[in-house]
C-alpha cells in the first residue's frame, strides 16, 4: 500500500557567481550558440530562486544545493599553473583560455547530473541511494563530483537512512551523466518504481551510434549504478537513446523525454526501439503505463531542443487528485508548433496533464538547461526528510536570505573575458563562505577543507 507521507523533492542547483557562456558543451547546440557572449550571474540565480519559490507555494516541496567553488585553481595548479592565485588566472587565461572558461564554469546548476537517486522503497535495505555521476565525457563537468560527493554526504548524512556509493571509474567505459538519464516510474511516489535508465551507447558492445556528437552515457555505467543501489533486474528497463536525436542536440535522455508517476512524455525519436521499450515497461510495472507521445509531425527533433520542450518538469499535484503540472521554460510559449501541441496534444489529450506552467529561465537556457536540468529529483518519506542535516528545504525565510546573499554577492554582467580577474574569486570564495554557514552545511569546498 502506497505510503501518502511520501513525497518527491526537487533539489535545485542555486546557480554559482561565475555564470557564463563560455560554449563548452560539445553536442548541447543552446551551448554553443550562446557561447561568448555576456551572461548575467545575478539575474539567473534569481530566475532559479524564483522558480523554486513559485513551485514552493504551489505546495511541491522544494530544496537546494549549493554551487561548486570557481574558478577551480586546484585544478589549474593540477596542470602545472604555480604562483599566487592573480598569477595563475593570468597565466591561464594567455596560455589556456579554454582552460580558464572550464574551471570557471557555473555547470553544476544543473543538478539532474549531479547523481542517480534510488528511493528506499525500491532498495532492499529500506535506504535512499546515491552515486554521484562522474561526467568524464567533459572536463568542466569531471571536476564536479568530489564536491557533489561532500554535499550530498553533509545534507543526507544519518546512515539510517541514506546509503552513499562511490563515483564510477571515470573512464570512458563508464560514462555516467546521473539523473539526466534516469526516469522513476511507479503509481505514486510512495509505490515501488520501476527504473528507466537510458544510454547513448555501449562501451563493449556493436550498436550504432551518433555521427555528429558524442554519446555521453554507456549501458555499462547505467548498469553499475543499478548493482551499486541494489536495484533488481524486475525493477529496471534499460534502452537505447535514438543516435540521430542525440546528432540533433539531445544530448541527454531528459531532452527528448520526461517521466512522472505512470506518465510517460517522450518524442517518438526518444528511445532507438520504442516499441520494445514501452512493451517492457509495461511488463515490469505493477500499474499501467500511461505513454503520452509526440509524433515528429507535430513537433520536429528541432523545435524540442530549441524549445526544451521535454526538458520540463512534471509535477503530480499536491491535492490527491492525480493531475499533473507541466513546468515548461519561456521558449515553449514562443514556439508556434510546440504551444500548439502543449494544449492541443497535452492539456487536450486523455492523459493526467492538466496544467501547465511557463518560467522564465533564459539564463539557464542559453548555456542549454531547462526546468529539468535544474533540479534532482529526490523521493524521501517524512522520516527522512526530518533526518536531512542543513537548512536546505526551502521556506519563505530561507529563500528571503539567499536572494539577498545573491543581491550582495554576484555580478550583474560576465563575459569570458573577466574570467581571468582575480577579485571575482575572492568575491566568490567569499559568497560561498557565507553561504555554507547561511545553509548550515559544515565545510564542503576545497578552500574550506585547507
Amino acid at each position: 500500500m502506497s505510503d501518502p507521507n511520501v513525497q518527491e523533492v526537487n533539489f535545485d542547483g542555486l546557480v554559482g557567481p561565475t555564470h557564463n557562456y563560455a560554449g563548452l558543451a560539445h553536442g548541447n547546440v543552446a551551448s554553443m550558440r550562446h557561447g561568448g557572449l555576456a551572461s548575467n550571474p545575478r539575474e539567473a540565480a534569481l530566475q532559479g530562486l524564483a522558480k523554486m519559490k513559485a513551485l514552493k507555494d504551489a505546495g511541491y516541496p522544494q530544496g537546494v544545493l549549493p554551487p561548486q567553488q570557481r574558478p577551480d585553481l586546484g585544478a589549474l595548479r593540477d596542470l602545472g599553473f604555480t604562483g599566487s592565485n592573480a598569477e595563475v588566472l593570468e597565466r591561464a587565461s594567455r596560455e589556456a583560455p579554454q582552460l580558464l572558461r572550464a574551471v570557471c564554469s557555473a555547470s553544476s546548476m544543473w543538478t539532474a547530473n549531479a547523481a542517480t537517486v534510488t528511493p528506499s522503497i525500491d532498495a532492499p535495505d529500506a535506504r535512499v541511494h546515491f552515486t554521484p555521476a562522474n561526467l568524464q565525457s567533459s572536463f568542466h563537468r569531471f571536476l564536479e563530483p568530489q564536491t557533489t560527493a561532500r554535499v550530498l554526504a553533509a545534507i543526507f548524512r544519518d546512515e539510517a537512512h541514506f546509503a552513499h556509493h562511490p563515483v564510477l571509474p571515470a573512464t570512458p567505459a563508464f560514462s555516467d551523466e546521473g539523473a539526466a538519464n534516469h526516469t522513476r516510474l511507479a503509481a505514486t511516489h510512495g509505490d515501488p518504481g520501476v527504473h528507466l535508465y537510458v544510454y547513448g551507447r555501449q562501451a563493449f558492445g556493436g550498436q550504432v551510434e551518433p555521427t555528429r556528437f558524442p554519446a555521453r552515457q554507456t549501458l555499462e555505467a547505467s548498469q553499475a549504478v543499478a548493482r551499486q543501489h541494489g536495484v533488481s533486474e524486475a525493477q529496471t528497463v534499460f534502452a537505447q537513446q535514438h543516435p540521430e536525436a542525440i546528432d540533433a542536440g539531445v544530448f541527454h535522455n531528459d531532452v527528448i523525454a520526461v517521466g512522472n508517476g505512470p506518465v510517460l512524455l517522450y518524442h517518438e525519436m526518444a528511445f532507438l526501439d520504442e516499441q520494445r521499450t514501452l512493451d517492457e515497461l509495461r511488463r515490469k510495472m505493477t500499474t499501467p503505463l500511461i505513454p503520452v507521445r509526440v509524433p515528429s509531425e507535430a513537433v520536429s527533433l528541432d523545435d524540442a531542443v530549441s524549445s526544451y520542450l521535454f526538458n520540463s518538469q512534471l509535477l503530480t499535484q499536491p491535492d490527491g487528485s492525480g493531475a499533473m503540472t507541466l513546468v515548461v521554460p519561456g521558449e515553449c510559449e514562443e514556439n508556434e508548433a510546440v504551444w500548439r501541441t502543449i494544449q492541443d496534444h497535452l492539456l487536450a489529450g486523455n492523459n493526467p496533464i492538466t496544467e501547465v506552467v511557463v518560467k522564465d529561465v533564459k539564463q539557464s537556457m542559453r548555456n542549454g538547461g531547462g526546468p529539468a536540468c535544474l533540479r534532482l529529483r529526490i523521493v524521501l518519506s517524512e522520516r527522512e526528510r526530518q533526518g536531512l542535516t542543513g537548512r536546505v528545504l526551502l521556506d519563505d525565510t530561507l529563500y528571503g536570505e539567499l536572494t539577498d546573499w545573491v543581491n550582495r554577492h554576484y555580478r550583474d554582467r560576465l563575459t569570458p573575458d573577466d574570467l581571468a580577474d582575480p577579485q571575482l574569486a575572492e568575491e566568490t570564495l567569499t559568497a560561498l563562505d557565507e553561504l555554507t554557514r547561511l545553509l548550515n552545511l559544515g565545510n564542503v569546498y576545497p578552500f574550506q577543507l585547507g
